[in-house]
């Protein structure tokens, strides 16, 4: 499951549009989702795009050219809780997330992933901010997305402290660095863009 946002000037990346404006800022949400679709289409498996945004102004699916559906709930945990719950529901067994904020993830690291979930519950990829661009498991479980402070600095801490309570295994994968500010932005991705 591929988790993005329809990309629009101003409604993308505002963290980082506060240094460099929302010109710019769109400009590396663009290449980002650029690098995830080519990522993702590395990866032999069934993929679903789950959106945020209004549809008609971008529209994801020739973007894509995977299957995609709105993204529903109130906040992401609640987003991200009912994604995986409509995946399951399907009748798949390993079922992972990943973010479009992540220019070093691989399609190694997503195929690392799945791999970890024929032996372990949960897979995470934690990133370099507190949170994780990565989250996969082999069996439902929504609690995992209560009482968590998203786009804190805490959230993988939190997750893997609940994982331990539960008595769940895990596998955790490489730590990542997401695109949050200008600092997180990597020479090649500033090249590219054309910062």
């Amino acid at each position: 499951m591929i988790f993005a946002k329809v990309p629009e000037a101003g409604k993308v990346k505002t963290r980082l549009a506060e240094t460099i404006g929302e010109d710019k800022a769109l400009k590396v949400y663009l290449t980002l989702l650029n690098h995830t679709h080519a990522v993702a289409s590395k990866v032999e498996v069934d993929k679903l795009l789950f959106y945020s945004g209004d549809v008609d102004s971008f529209d994801m699916l020739d973007y894509y050219r995977i299957p995609k559906t709105i993204q529903e709930g109130d906040g992401l945990g609640e987003r991200m809780s009912n994604a995986f719950v409509r995946s399951f529901a399907q009748g798949y067994d390993k079922v992972v997330i990943i973010g479009s904020d992540c220019y070093d993830l691989s399609a190694e690291v997503i195929d690392e992933a799945f791999e970890a979930l024929h032996e372990h519950d949960f897979v995470l990829g934690p990133a370099n901010d507190g949170g994780y661009y990565l989250l996969g498991m082999r069996k439902l479980e929504t609690k995992i997305f209560l009482n968590k402070t998203w786009s804190g600095p805490d959230v993988f801490l939190d997750t893997i402290l609940d994982l331990k309570s539960w008595d769940c295994n895990y596998h955790i994968l490489p730590t990542l660095s997401d695109v949050d500010h200008e600092a997180d932005l990597s020479d090649e991705l500033k090249d590219e863009v054309g910062i």
